[in-house]
This record gives C-alpha cells, structure tokens and sequence, in this order.
C-alpha cells in the first residue's frame, strides 16, 4: 500500500508518478522498496488517468448522507429481524 500512496503524493505533488520517483518516497519513509512491486505498479498505471480516477472515487464516496444512512438502516433492521427469531428459537428449545 506504501507505493500506492507514494504514487498519489508524488501525483499531488506534480511529479511524475516513475520507478525512480515511488522508490525514493518509499525509501524516505523509512521502507525497504521491493523493486517487483514498485514495476508492478508503474505497468498497472501506465494508462491511467490517476486525476480522473480520484475525481470519480470521491464521487462514489461522497454519496448523499440520506443514502448511506438508509442502508445503515436496513443492515440493522436486518440485524433485529435475525436476533428476534434467534430469541423465539431460544424460547422454544429453551
């Protein structure tokens, strides 16, 4: 996850996102760098838009507080449904 976010500093920042920069931060933080994984996510981003991908993840993560709060709602009726039976269950061979 470390190089992961050394790209998105180095992005932030207006560097270029290169093997040769994500090592350097990894190592400034204090990390052993794994030149394998380091590679590995220089080729998963080559054809990436990383400004256009944490635009649409801030999107979906902003969802509006109604919604979210409706499926936290539902989890929890769910929830009480479940312990309701588990109780009558309970009764039964009690």
């Amino acid at each position: 996850m470390e190089y992961v976010y050394g790209a998105l500093l180095l992005h932030k920042l207006g560097k270029e996102v290169s093997e040769e920069n994500v090592k350097k931060v990894v190592a400034a933080a204090g990390e052993k760098v794994d030149d394998s994984k380091v590679k590995s996510l220089i080729a998963s981003l080559k054809d990436v838009d990383i400004a256009k991908e944490l635009e649409s993840a801030s999107l979906v993560a902003s969802a509006p507080a109604g919604e979210t709060h409706k499926a936290e709602k539902k989890e929890e009726k769910k929830e009480e449904k479940h312990e309701a039976a588990a109780e009558g269950l309970s009764a039964l061979f009690g």
